[in-house]
C-alpha cells in the first residue's frame, strides 16, 4: 500500500503543485490534497488559528484540519526563499511550527528548508533530503526530481500561453473546477481587459474571492492575471522601483501590474487582497501610485476577508466595469 503524503490546497498549492505532485508519485508515493474551501472547512480551520492571522492563513488552517486522518505524512515545506534576492512572507515561514502548536493529532510533518536567496541552484539539495525520509535512493531523486521540472516547465509554458491558473493546473488536478470563459465579448461589443492582480492563493481559491473571474467574464471582461506576463518584463519593471521588494510574489503583482499599465493593454486593473497582510497594504500603494499617472485606466481595491459578501463584490464589480464602458464610448464619441 503507497504512502500518502498530504498537500493543502491553500497558500502556494496553486504555484508549486504540479512540481510537488510529479516528485512524490515519481517516487511511488500517493499525493492526497485537501478538499475546496468550503464555509464548513473554513469554520474548522478558525477554531485553531490565532486570531491576528490573515484570512490565507486562515485558509491554510482549514486545509491542515481536512487531511487530519487521511494521510500517513503532512507535507508543510518551510518556505524562506524561492528565489535570488528575496524572500516568502513570514508567516509562511512558520506555518509548520503554527500547525504544530495548534493541532495535537498530527501525523509527521515533512517541513524541509527551501532557502534559495543566496544559491537559487540548491533547489535539488532540500529535495534530496524529502526523498531520503521516504528511504529513497540518490538515483530515484535525482530522477523524480527532473521529471519534477520538466512537469513546472510545462506549467509554467501554459501559463505564459494567456491560460487561467486553474486551466492550467487542471491537468494535474484529480477534480479540476469546470473550465472558465476567457474569451466572452463586452455589452458594448469590444473586449475589455482586466488586470487581476493579488497573491495566486487570493486569486484562485474561489470560495475565498467569491469566482471573482467568472463574475468579471459575466460582465463581458477578458482577466489578465500575473501568471501571465513574462518574468524578464516583471523583472524589468521591479528593477526601476526605488523602494526595494523584498517578497517574491510581491514582485511578480507590483511587476505585472506595473507592465500591464505602461502597455496600454489593459482597460482597468483589480488589485485582490487579503485582510491582515502586510505585504498586500504595501503593494497595494505602489500601484495606487504608478496608476494615477494613466488616468484613462480605472482602478479597484478589494479586501477579502472570512465575512465577505457576495452581493457587495457583485455591486462593486458592477460599478466598475460599467465605469470602463462609458469612458470607451466617451472616447468613440
Amino acid at each position: 500500500m503507497a504512502i500518502k503524503v498530504g498537500i493543502p490546497r491553500a497558500l502556494l498549492y496553486y504555484r508549486l503543485y504540479p512540481f510537488w505532485k510529479t516528485f512524490f508519485n515519481s517516487l511511488g508515493i500517493e499525493v492526497v490534497v485537501s478538499d475546496k474551501t468550503t464555509k464548513k472547512l473554513l469554520k474548522e480551520g478558525l477554531k485553531y488559528v490565532p486570531d491576528e492571522a490573515c484570512l490565507s492563513i486562515k485558509v491554510a488552517f482549514g486545509h491542515v484540519k481536512d487531511l487530519i486522518g487521511k494521510v500517513d505524512y503532512l507535507f508543510l515545506p518551510r518556505l524562506v526563499s524561492l528565489e535570488r534576492g528575496t524572500y516568502i512572507c513570514p508567516k509562511f515561514i512558520g506555518f509548520p511550527d503554527m500547525i504544530r502548536s495548534a493541532f495535537d493529532n498530527l501525523p509527521p510533518v515533512i517541513d524541509t528548508s527551501f532557502n534559495l536567496r543566496r544559491r537559487p541552484s540548491n533547489l535539488f539539495l532540500p529535495m534530496c533530503r524529502i526523498g531520503r525520509i521516504f528511504k529513497k535512493s540518490f538515483l530515484s531523486i535525482h530522477q523524480a526530481y527532473k521529471k519534477a521540472l520538466e512537469e513546472e516547465s510545462k506549467y509554467l509554458s501554459s501559463l505564459r500561453k494567456g491560460n487561467l491558473l486553474p486551466e492550467a493546473l487542471s491537468s494535474w488536478e484529480e477534480n479540476p473546477p469546470p473550465l472558465l470563459n476567457t474569451h466572452l465579448k463586452s455589452k458594448s461589443g469590444g473586449e475589455l481587459r482586466i488586470a487581476l492582480v493579488g497573491h495566486p492563493y487570493n486569486l484562485y481559491d474561489f470560495f475565498v474571492n467569491l469566482n471573482i473571474i467568472k463574475k468579471l467574464e459575466n460582465l463581458g471582461a477578458r482577466v489578465i492575471t500575473p501568471e501571465m506576463v513574462s518574468p524578464l518584463a516583471i523583472k524589468k519593471e521591479t528593477d526601476k522601483i526605488p523602494q526595494e521588494v523584498y517578497w517574491s510574489l510581491g514582485r511578480e503583482i507590483v511587476g505585472a501590474s506595473f507592465y500591464l499599465i505602461e502597455s496600454g493593454s489593459i482597460d482597468g486593473l483589480v488589485h485582490l487582497g487579503s485582510f491582515g497582510c502586510g505585504p498586500d497594504s504595501f503593494l497595494r500603494e505602489l500601484i495606487v501610485d504608478k496608476i494615477r499617472k494613466y488616468p484613462e485606466i480605472a482602478y479597484l481595491s478589494l479586501i477579502l476577508d472570512e465575512h465577505s459578501g457576495e452581493a457587495g463584490l457583485v455591486t462593486r464589480l458592477e460599478a466598475f466595469i460599467d465605469l470602463i464602458e462609458r469612458r470607451k464610448a466617451k472616447v468613440r464619441s
